[in-house]
């Protein structure tokens, strides 16, 4: 059977079949921009280069395995986005891709809002100067430090996520004797093409509250959804500015988002005709996909924001509404693509008549994504050219586990050997944010690079930082 998988792996964790790779491509030494981060390229003696500075001289300053972010890259990402959307839509940056307060520093100064889900990412945001009114709270069960700090802070929103949470956001801000703005997530009933651990917009996940279905208030119509607007209402200390959805991820199609956009406007329409009020905004999440293969083709942010408006005010119009304001949160479409994690090969090792293992000083430590969900990478000779016939190979890591995979599949020069170095595109996105300590791995640092300077952003753990969480 042959079968390609989803980048963000096959649904249903179902496992990919041997021979699902394509061939070599033509050119082994050949970046395909689509993949790797825009000021990326080989200079003349072969040796890949980012922000101006080669890999081999980044390799000996900041070690391997090590992530690298083209800073230039990443704000003109921001920029585009902001830009497609216009002023009359908000762009939040969904932090859990990946969150330094250099990046909150990034987003402020181009002008984006800033998304965290967490005690963690919102004392990050706070700390590094975001403005508390650019803040949205996302989670599924936020707890009541985190609602308070929250509340105190100013953030703009809060995503409220269940029954429960209505009344304890409500109860929090009251006690702080504060109107909290918030918006209701529902779940839509759409499951995305994608992964099934990372698809959360059918009813059966533990988040949001779902459009359809029966409702606990007797003789009331509509479903969940529909109860916990007439709960917000009710409650002096909520201010309910709109709804929230979010479909999924690695997303690369519309259609999942006009059925989603459909039936958030019939819920606008309903709560507009039972209450008499039209709520003033929509959060159509994110997820949309980045490439991390060539086989990739992901959307521009012009044609996502020219596709969702469309889609919304179509809907608007039916139901004879206003249009509201839109958001959107892009996480890894920003800082996906940005960064690519460097490695050192150390053990090569043939297995005759099935593929050549290409072992690096990294692993799953560093990205389980591919463990996780079974994710495609990129992989290419970065240190130098190769004229060598292309092998098939599989990248792994140094752990003490059959399933440390970086790349499952990839053609690599046949005489790549100890000391060369690797690097694997794409990786701005959860690899750092899901980073481990298995086997005691210290996490690799994150160097942003930009105009032929490089700097530690995030530093490179140590033995130390390990011993001293050890009180035993």
């Amino acid at each position: 059977m042959s079968r390609s998988a989803h980048p963000a792996g096959p649904r249903h964790a179902d496992v990919l079949p041997e021979g699902h790779y394509a061939g070599p491509p033509a050119d082994l030494n050949t970046l395909d921009p689509r993949v790797w981060s825009r000021t990326v390229r080989r200079n003349a003696d072969g040796v890949v280069t980012v922000g101006g500075l080669d890999v081999t001289s980044l390799a000996e300053e900041f070690g391997t395995p090590a992530y690298f972010l083209d800073e230039d890259d990443f704000r003109a990402r921001c920029r585009a986005w902001k830009d497609a959307f216009g002023p009359d839509a908000d762009v939040f940056y969904a932090g859990k891709a990946f969150l330094s307060r250099a990046v909150v520093r990034w987003l402020h100064e181009e002008g984006l809002n800033l998304d965290v889900c967490s005690g963690g990412e919102l004392a990050t945001a706070l700390g590094a100067g975001m403005p508390a009114e650019r803040i949205a709270l996302h989670g599924n069960n936020k707890s009541t430090e985190e609602i308070t700090r929250a509340v105190e802070a100013g953030v703009g929103r809060i995503v409220l996520d269940s029954f429960q949470e209505i009344v304890r956001v409500a109860h929090i801000a009251e006690k702080l004797g504060k109107r909290q703005r918030v918006q209701i997530r529902v779940t839509v009933g759409v499951e995305a093409h994608t992964h099934e651990f990372i698809a959360t917009a059918h009813e059966d996940q533990k988040f949001g509250i779902a459009l359809a279905g029966g409702t606990s208030q007797p003789g009331a119509g509509g479903g969940p959804a529909a109860e916990a607007v007439r709960r917000a209402l009710k409650l002096d200390a909520l201010e309910l500015i709109g709804i929230h959805s979010h479909i999924g991820s690695q997303i690369f199609d519309m259609a999942g988002f006009e059925v989603s956009a459909r039936r958030v406007v019939q819920l606008l329409t309903d709560v507009r005709d039972e209450h008499g009020i039209e709520l003033p905004e929509i959060d159509l999440g994110g997820g949309l996909g980045i490439a991390y293969t060539s086989d990739d083709d992901p959307r521009e942010p012009h044609e996502i924001a020219k596709a969702l408006s469309e889609i919304v005010s179509k809907e608007c119009a039916a139901a004879g509404l206003r249009v509201p304001r839109l958001s959107v949160e892009p996480g890894r479409a920003i800082v996906g693509p940005t960064a690519f994690t460097l490695y050192e090969v150390g053990t090569v090792k043939e297995l005759e008549g099935l593929r050549t293992y290409v072992s690096v000083d990294g692993g799953m430590s560093d990205n389980i994504r591919t463990a996780l969900y079974d994710a495609e990478y990129s992989v290419a000779l970065v240190s130098r050219t190769s004229g060598a016939e292309p092998m098939l190979s599989r990248v792994v890591g140094k752990h003490c586990e059959s399933g440390d995979i970086v790349v499952r599949d990839a053609f690599l020069p046949s005489d790549v050997a100890p000391g060369d170095l690797l690097a694997v595109p794409a990786t701005g996105a959860y690899c750092r944010s899901m980073a481990s300590n298995y086997n005691h791995a210290l996490r690799p640092p994150v160097v942003a690079v930009k105009d032929g300077e490089a700097r530690v952003i995030v530093r490179r753990e140590t033995e130390e930082d390990l011993l001293r969480l050890d009180v035993g």
